[in-house]
């Protein structure tokens, strides 16, 4: 736990820089092409993991027919967590941005497919995330969705691809992060398995670095720890 306590400290003097700067509202997407990639899992990871460090956070549940996170909310509160996460459902993109200057931090959990709504989100972020699996069936769509935004005007270096729900190959693991890099994109250190515990926590409105298992706190704390890094350049 020491190195996720590093974190959070020096996410707490970011904060700090930040107000006395008197900075605007961070802004993070996490988008894909398919559902059931992590889009959820990572939004809640990274709003977690901020609002640790005493950021004043939101999420935006942009899946209006699903609300995943909405309900995840609910479980969190039900099970008295801290720190407390706003979340809350918007239809569009416009919507959530009009709350914006309220946070020091706001994530889009996008729906899945590309739409209009995903290219407003990756306009208005400062950094993007694309969750992916490990077949070509969730890479190749991942890839094709990316060149479409870089293609709408997106630079490429906003976009970071995470491996998400993997098996235990190293092998597999590898050719999918060189298939990404491949197609000129960069990929978050680590990943994260398919593990039971993983579920469990999210059933009970844990993110996935509040998980009671220590490997799998580690892991989950690389990605955020990539992401906090990424959007600090």
């Amino acid at each position: 736990m020491k190195r996720a306590r590093t974190q959070v400290n020096y996410l707490a003097c970011v904060l700090a820089r930040n107000r006395a700067k008197k900075k605007a509202v961070v802004l993070i997407g996490c988008i894909g092409q398919k559902g059931g990639g992590g889009k959820s899992t990572c939004s809640r990871l990274i709003a977690t993991v901020y609002a640790q460090a005493g950021w004043n956070v939101k999420v935006a549940d942009l899946d209006v027919s699903q609300g995943s996170t909405v309900d995840w909310k609910k479980r969190r509160d039900q099970n008295g967590l801290q720190p407390e996460i706003a979340v809350e459902s918007f239809r569009t993109v416009q919507q959530a941005l009009k709350v914006a200057p309220n946070y020091d931090l706001l994530v889009f959990d996008a729906p899945p497919h590309s739409t209009a709504g995903t290219k407003d989100i990756a306009h208005a972020a400062d950094l993007l995330i694309i969750p992916t699996g490990l077949s070509l069936d969730d890479l190749r769509p991942s890839v094709l969705l990316a060149h479409e935004l870089v293609d709408s005007g997106v630079p490429a270096d906003k976009l970071l691809f995470a491996l998400c729900r993997v098996g235990d190959r190293e092998t597999e693991i590898n050719e999918a992060r060189a298939y990404i890099e491949q197609a000129g994109y960069s990929v978050a250190p680590g990943s994260l398995p398919e593990r039971t515990a993983y579920r469990r926590a999210s059933d009970e409105g844990r993110a996935l670095s509040e998980v009671r298992h220590p490997s799998l706190r580690g892991r989950a704390e690389e990605l955020a720890q990539a992401i906090v890094d990424r959007i600090n350049k």
